[in-house]
């Protein structure tokens, strides 16, 4: 037995994981909710899905057993905690939440309710992300001694069209937020691979000087001025991290990159390309190859996925290191964003509620993913100065 579905929110991001949750052989139903009837009725028509509701509220007081929150992002955190108190499970686009009041709400609301919370973070399945995470747990890295992850996300990459269409006449008032307050595909990318939590950090932003005024004093609604923000963490295994937050960089290469680097090994990641290298320079592997994002067929995966004969037409996104074969052969041929990742995320949030299973990305690494970035603004605000990193632990035992 399956799930029923209710999509909070259904603009242009839904459009990637509106066909893979109604294609999911767990999911009954599904129900697209968005106060824009207009274009409610557009996706309602486009899909094939007839059940529509005109508001977070009412969807709540409606028979699913879960939402999927797609709308804009400083919105996610209330919203999230709503559908819990309502007796529903959450998988949330990112940022969980914009600030640590809400961060703290979503998690106590979570662990009052009992219900299933996931935030999607795309940069757990990016291929570099999987490779990482297997040679650590094999024990390849040694000791971590260093990592770093970073966002370069220009304006002139499509931020603006972005924020003009989450946040209509106003978009101004959020477009200048702190860059750290987005930081869950860089820290994600370390957290997700050793499993430790950053401790402290030390923070410094680059005043912006650009001629649009975005980042100002009484235009945005945080005061903020920093455009780029880059921090180094002490992390809670004894290594160092450092996160960069950029959206004014001249730079076209992977927008979210991490390197880990260790006593016995090192993953490299350039805008050129990506490498294994270790003390030996003989063994210095270029996996460029290996991790690049590809159009694969039927059959060239195992498994599930290879039990049906190859087509021409039966393609997906994925790299030679993605588990393909554990995903429903219905997702073959349907999209699959960033870097492979959309797949995975929505198979992993739907089984977590059918199973009754914590994800992946559950509430608490969520809050290990984005409190890091929120305490890295307060220290660039104090020039530096280095300030304790709260945490709210690893997951109960009892889950």
């Amino acid at each position: 037995m399956g799930i029923k579905l209710g999509i909070c929110g259904v603009g242009a991001f839904a459009d990637n994981f509106i066909p893979l949750f109604k294609a999911h052989p767990l999911v009954d139903d599904i129900v697209l909710c968005d106060l824009d009837a207009a274009k409610l009725q557009a996706k309602a028509d486009k899909f094939g899905l007839p059940r529509t509701c005109p508001s977070l509220e009412k969807l709540c007081e409606s028979d699913v057993d879960a939402i999927a929150i797609y709308s804009q992002n400083w919105m996610h955190g209330p919203q999230a905690v709503q559908a819990l108190r309502a007796g529903k499970d959450v998988y949330s686009a990112v940022p969980s939440a914009i600030s640590m009041d809400q961060i703290t709400e979503l998690v106590k609301t979570v662990e009052q309710t009992r219900r299933i919370y996931m935030v999607g973070e795309t940069s757990y399945y990016y291929p570099q992300a999987i490779y990482c995470r297997d040679r650590f747990q094999k024990g390849d890295f040694g000791r971590i001694v260093y990592a770093e992850g970073e966002y370069y996300h220009d304006f002139d990459h499509g931020l603006y069209d972005v924020f003009k269409w989450r946040g209509g006449v106003d978009w101004k008032k959020y477009a200048g937020s702190p860059p750290m307050h987005y930081p869950t595909h860089s820290t994600s990318m370390i957290v997700s691979v050793t499993g430790a939590h950053m401790t402290q950090v030390s923070c410094l932003g680059v005043v912006d000087q650009h001629e649009d005024g975005l980042y100002r004093r009484g235009v945005n609604l945080w005061d903020n001025v920093f455009s780029d923000e880059s921090a180094l963490f002490r992390m809670s295994d004894g290594s160092v991290c450092r996160i960069n937050e950029f959206r004014r960089v001249g730079y076209s290469g992977p927008g979210e990159r991490g390197s880990i680097y260790g006593t016995l090994g090192s993953f490299e990641l350039q805008a050129t390309g990506c490498a294994w290298v270790t003390k030996k320079t003989e063994e210095t592997t270029d996996l460029t190859e290996l991790l690049k994002g590809r159009q694969m067929a039927v059959d060239e995966v195992e498994g599930d996925m290879a039990k049906l004969a190859p087509s021409d037409a039966a393609f997906f996104c994925a790299s030679a290191v993605h588990p393909v074969d554990r995903l429903p052969k219905e997702f073959r041929g349907l999209p699959n964003g960033h870097c492979g990742s959309h797949q995975f995320l929505v198979d992993d949030f739907v089984k977590a509620c059918v199973n009754r299973q914590l994800p992946p990305n559950n509430v608490w690494q969520a809050a290990r993913y984005l409190v890091p970035g929120l305490i890295a603004h307060e220290s660039a605000l104090k020039e530096g100065q280095v300030l304790p990193v709260p945490d709210f632990g690893d997951a109960p035992a009892s889950w």
